[in-house]
């Protein structure tokens, strides 16, 4: 399943500044990505890149919820909140959406796991250390799949004590977030690893980690790298895909299934 993304910020690292502003542009984006063959959209107001600042509530809310809204009135695929903050997360859902994506998995806010509850939205528990200020000086494993792993599955069973849904939860591995490129690799070549414990989504689009194996210093020239990478998570397991770039993962999911049939699955909201 390919999930488009739809950054309404000013400062994500790869598109910040192009959707924000404007609820209609972003909608707009967002139905082009439906067009293009997105199978469902993730929403996000706050960038989580390196360094990033943490975005106050009310100023969050103001940029994914009519985003949120307008989208879920224009079509019936399954919408995702990109945040950290339980305030938002209820407000996405009574909006429309029916998937919150932490990247803390849901550790961040001590409300965040009675909302996923509550709501009965689907959640996807991202792995990072620290916090996006923090992070990159955490980025210290013996053997990162196993820890990667480990903390997920910790995760998971803290939802799961929680009350959430097993059949609602999805893991991401937080491919850049407190991991070195050394570490990105690794998470990429042993992704299966982490399939026994829920199905994978991934988040690899134009990373910083794609330019340095492609020698691509800047984000725009990361599509090539950034497509292969999402060809080779799903063929190591991964169930989700979040891209900007819809159209050309989409194609090549397409060119891979035919290959391999069987290789694409649902994910119901």
């Amino acid at each position: 399943m390919v999930m488009g993304i739809v950054n309404v910020t000013p400062d994500s690292f790869f598109d910040g500044g192009l959707w924000d502003g404007s609820p209609d542009r972003a909608v707009a984006h967002g139905v082009a990505l439906l067009e293009a063959g997105a199978d469902m959209l993730d929403i996000g107001g706050e960038s989580t890149r390196p360094g990033a600042f943490e975005v106050p509530v009310d100023e969050e809310l103001s940029r994914v919820i009519p985003v949120i809204r307008a989208l879920a009135g224009r079509t019936r695929v399954p919408l995702a909140v990109d945040t950290r903050k339980a305030a938002v997360a209820r407000a996405a859902v009574a909006a429309g959406a029916c998937i919150i994506n932490d990247v803390t998995a849901l550790g961040g806010d001590p409300a965040m796991r009675r909302v996923a509850v509550e709501t009965g939205a689907g959640v996807v528990l991202m792995h990072m250390r620290g916090t996006p200020q923090t992070m990159n000086g955490l980025a210290v494993y013996r053997d990162v799949v196993r820890e990667v792993g480990d903390e997920l599955r910790a995760a998971v069973d803290a939802a799961r004590a929680a009350g959430v849904a097993a059949e609602a939860i999805l893991v991401d591995p937080g491919f850049g977030f407190a991991k070195e490129v050394e570490h990105n690799v690794a998470l990429l070549r042993e992704l299966g690893r982490l399939t026994a414990l829920a199905p994978v989504m991934v988040g690899l689009s134009r990373k910083r980690f794609i330019g340095a194996l492609t020698g691509r210093s800047q984000p725009a020239e990361r599509m090539a790298g950034s497509v292969a990478a999402a060809m080779l998570a799903v063929q190591r397991g991964a169930s989700v895909v979040r891209v900007h770039d819809v159209r050309e993962t989409v194609d090549a999911l397409r060119v891979l299934v035919s290959v391999a049939p069987g290789e694409r699955q649902a994910v119901k909201c």
